[in-house]
């Protein structure tokens, strides 16, 4: 069976850059213990936008410019890198909220009729609820959980309301 862990967005940012939250720098410990912990392949996803970021649609919904490229923000928490570096990672650029690559790296690396997937990360109720969105639509027979305990979102309440969507749309959560 091959096992996959989704690291989503553990960026400087999200963690405590210009959109972090108490409650991502929270869960970092736990985040680190289940990358230590995993045994199998693990995919850390970067929310990557240019300078040019505001002139884009979600730039102009959402006036916060953050993970710019190359950018303290844009880089993995150092406790999280420390520990994706450990166990091994493959790093997964993202200009938007969920990831089509990551999908398509999947199907390229693993046996998809016998795999489970985890995502832990943040936001939950933006990243981490797109791209489980996403794995779920492109691998339906597949186990896919979401690790509650590793996971943040933009508010408790917004974090909550994203994880019982994901139970409606079949996502274990955990």
């Amino acid at each position: 069976m091959d096992k996959i862990l989704i690291v989503v967005d553990m960026q400087n940012d999200f963690i405590d850059g210009t959109l972090g939250t108490a409650e991502a720098q929270n869960i970092i410990p736990a985040v680190v213990k289940e990358i230590e912990s995993f045994e199998g392949d693990v995919y850390a996803t970067f929310d990557t936008h240019s300078r040019y970021y505001l002139e884009t649609c979600e730039g102009r919904n959402l006036p916060v410019v953050h993970c710019i490229e190359g950018t303290n923000g844009w880089n993995i928490n150092e406790a999280v890198l420390t520990a994706l570096e450990k166990n091994g990672y493959t790093p997964v650029l993202k200009p938007s909220f969920g990831s089509l690559t990551l999908p398509q790296l999947i199907k390229q690396n693993h046996n998809v009729n016998n795999m489970t997937i985890e995502l832990i990360g943040v936001c939950t109720d933006i990243c981490v609820i797109s791209n489980a969105l996403i794995l779920k639509a492109n691998f339906p027979e597949v186990e896919i959980s979401v690790n509650a305990s590793c996971c943040a979102g933009v508010t408790p309440e917004l974090h909550k309301s994203a994880l019982d969507t994901m139970r409606s749309c079949q996502i274990n959560v955990k």
